[in-house]
């Protein structure tokens, strides 16, 4: 017979504290604070100032161009639009950048950007548009209806020296 010698009896434990324990414990503790840990608050963007439909001169209205932060209108048949969310189009350096702050009326009718169909005097008398064919209005109608859709009303357009006008500055 041959006799196996077996290993002694253990006579104490062994200890939980070995190095894969403490490095399991240390992710699960982090992973623990991770989840646990207080979030920061969310922060809403801030709202754009309240927009107030207001009578504008040409003069007033010339401002809003884009330039300096401000925010970028144009006009169409008497009415003015807040195209700012359109600054790529409408604000400095964008294609349609001469109808910032002005009157658009005539250009976007005859489908030309140049300076000459802008109104120079801004203190003179609105253009009244009597001169374009049928085929303009059209064009001038297809573009009102556009910013219509897409950009909100807030103001109105009227000349100078205007009863609106003294009205409007009266109550500012």
């Amino acid at each position: 017979m041959t006799d196996t010698i077996s290993p002694p009896p253990a006579t104490h434990a062994q200890s939980p504290v070995t190095p894969i324990n403490l490095v399991l414990l240390t992710v699960f503790v982090i992973l623990v604070y991770l989840r646990l840990k207080p979030s920061a608050p969310q922060v809403l963007p801030r709202a754009p100032p309240p927009t107030v439909f207001r009578t504008f001169t040409p003069p007033e209205l010339f401002p809003y161009n884009g330039l300096n932060g401000m925010p970028v209108y144009l006009a169409v048949r008497g009415r003015v639009f807040d195209v700012t969310s359109g600054r790529n189009f409408y604000g400095p350096g964008g294609p349609y950048a001469n109808f910032a702050g002005r009157d658009a009326s005539r250009g976007l009718a005859s489908g030309s950007f140049d300076e000459e169909m802008l109104t120079k005097d801004l203190d003179g008398p609105l253009d009244t548009l009597q001169d374009l064919d049928d085929e303009q209005k059209d064009a001038m109608r297809g573009w009102e209806e556009r910013f219509e859709e897409k950009y909100l009303v807030v103001g109105k357009l009227v000349p100078v020296g205007s009863a609106e006008a003294e009205a409007a500055k009266a109550q500012q």
